[in-house]
């Protein structure tokens, strides 16, 4: 009988009511699951379908479409910095997973623990040279040299061991982000799903007591030691405010902004390369340098003089010797469990100069004021912008001369995770890590500062702040060309300003186009009311900054962190 009373299923609802047996794919979402993780960021494809998929039956973790695999990966960045945990983006094979590659180099300068899950093609056909669609060769040796390590799944039944030794990788100090290959026919292959899914455990390196002892000793015999805290000292905020409460001066890389709060009276926030905080420099008998490499942009690219002695702690024992400044001593050890140690031992043992706190505020005071100059009338916008913001808001920032210069100062700094800026220099991120700490941090305002170049090299992901909902302002300083890079040539090639100007969109219909809201800011004097009005109601903004209306710094910024030579 024709018809009757059969019901009228297409094949996709025929396959909606069928419980679907468990893949491989089922396998990475629930050991995901069994990690924590509550959000992943990427592109579906052909080749990462079946994860896709179980995760998407399965519902337990949100899944973040990208509109490319690069803003995925800078998502699931943000997205880890800001909760302190792992982040998770899913990226195809080939091209795709090519497009990721300068995502994963700024996880790796930022150590954020990243599992990158890439697909391959079919195991048959796997490095066979078949021509395979999205074969590409060598790409399990292209993500090994990006990532901390790379591993390929190839067979269901290694998939869930394999994961818990990436994500074990990922969240070993030194962390970093781990990819894992897996081909499409394994994902969407029959598995069994593992009795037990336990999270990976992290052993923290300790500090040998004995050489705590002996560091706790030249701290103690200082009058006017400083502690220099970097990136890897973003989890060691109560030590450090312990010793800064002691008397112990602060300074910080831009990574290390906040471990102590910037409005504390014995820091200098991250004005760590001023004149006039470098002739206080000159005063110090000792600093302590924890978490930091001391990078280039730090340092005035290893320009900037320091105090001696020079002694340094790092997580990584392989980091001794591994430092463009001379050090007189060098300690392994996680920084949180090393600056608790000093603390301890120092309670009741050290006696500051009495002048030093005075004589830290003056240099702090006099670097502010020399900044607030250089870069006016846009001290203005860190004022405003730090008002509306308030203690508790991400402040997130793509590299612009704006965030080189006022944006990594000039806002002060509550706690470690409230900061995000690209570690590795590379211009064009901010948006995405600003959404993806937005996803993380969805109680929290997300304030965004980029520049109009950096905008354009990823500007799809303003669909995905629509898409998304997150309560973002972002900020566009609009030049209408790289401005540090046209610095740069009027200073150092004779004015002959080559490949810089930009021709950038009408920022008003961009916004429109996107369902953004939209604000213009054409005169410093607008500013305050400016600000105010575009984060008066929640949701992502887009606040266009003229800067050709209201005019240059009165200082032009020419070179990362003050020069290139």
């Amino acid at each position: 009988m024709a018809g009757g009373n059969r019901p009228n299923t297409s094949r996709s609802d025929r396959g909606a009511l069928a419980e679907p047996r468990p893949t491989t794919g089922d396998v990475v979402a629930a050991f995901l699951e069994a990690c924590g993780v509550t959000a992943a960021f990427g592109v579906i494809s052909v080749h990462n379908m079946a994860i896709l998929d179980a995760i998407g039956r399965r519902g337990r973790l949100r899944f973040v479409p990208s509109r490319g695999e690069a803003g995925a990966v800078n998502m699931a960045d943000g997205h880890a910095r800001v909760r302190d945990s792992l982040g998770v983006a899913v990226t195809s094979t080939g091209t795709g997973c090519g497009n990721a590659a300068g995502a994963l180099v700024e996880a790796r300068s930022a150590e954020t623990p990243l599992l990158h899950l890439t697909g391959q093609v079919d195991t048959p056909h796997l490095d066979r040279g078949h021509g395979f669609i999205h074969e590409t060769e060598g790409q399990l040796e292209l993500l090994a040299a990006i990532s901390k390590a790379a591993y390929r799944v190839t067979e269901p039944g290694t998939c869930a061991d394999v994961l818990r030794k990436a994500v074990t990788v990922a969240l070993t100090p030194p962390r970093g982000p781990v990819s894992v290959e897996i081909p499409a026919d394994v994902q969407a292959g029959p598995a069994r799903l593992p009795d037990d899914f336990s999270a990976p455990r992290v052993r923290t390196p300790r500090p040998d007591a004995d050489e705590l002892d002996r560091l706790a000793e030249r701290l103690a015999a200082a009058r006017r030691p400083l502690l220099w805290l970097g990136g890897g000292a973003r989890h060691a905020g109560p030590g450090a405010r312990r010793l800064a409460d002691l008397g112990v001066g602060i300074v910080t890389s831009v990574r290390g902004r906040g471990v102590v709060p910037e409005d504390h009276p014995l820091s200098l926030g991250a004005f760590n390369q001023s004149p006039d905080v470098e002739a206080f420099y000159s005063t110090s008998d000792l600093m302590l340098v924890v978490g930091s490499r001391l990078r280039s942009n730090d340092t005035r690219t290893y320009r900037l003089k320091l105090p001696a002695p020079l002694l340094r702690v790092d997580v990584d024992p392989a980091a001794r010797g591994r430092l463009a400044y001379p050090v007189d001593g060098f300690v392994p050890g996680d920084a949180a469990a090393v600056l608790d140690g000093l603390a301890d031992r120092l309670a009741g043992a050290f006696e500051p100069d009495p002048a030093f706190a005075n004589d830290l505020r003056r240099a702090r005071d006099a670097a502010q004021a020399r900044l607030r100059s250089a870069v006016a009338p846009y001290d203005g916008l860190a004022d405003a912008l730090a008002a509306a913001m308030g203690r508790d808001a991400l402040w997130v920032r793509d590299i612009t001369v704006a965030n080189s210069t006022w944006g990594n100062r000039l806002v002060k700094v509550h706690t470690p995770r409230n900061a995000l800026h690209p570690a590795g220099g590379g211009i064009g991120q901010g948006l995405a890590l600003a959404i993806g700490a937005a996803v993380g941090a969805p109680e929290r305002k997300v304030v965004c500062l980029t520049g109009d170049g950096g905008l354009m090299l990823n500007p799809g992901e303003l669909m995905t702040a629509v898409e998304t909902g997150v309560d973002l302002a972002l900020v566009v300083m609009n030049d209408r060309g790289y401005g540090v890079i046209r610095n740069i040539q009027d200073a150092e090639y004779g004015g002959r300003r080559r490949f810089v100007d930009l021709a950038t969109p009408d920022f008003a219909a961009l916004a429109a186009a996107c369902g953004l809201d939209y604000r213009r800011i054409a005169a410093s004097a607008g500013f305050e009311s400016g600000v105010d009005e575009a984060f008066a109601r929640p949701g992502p903004v887009l606040i266009e900054i003229d800067m050709t209306a209201i005019g240059p710094m009165k200082v032009p910024f020419a070179g990362p962190a003050g020069g290139r030579r």
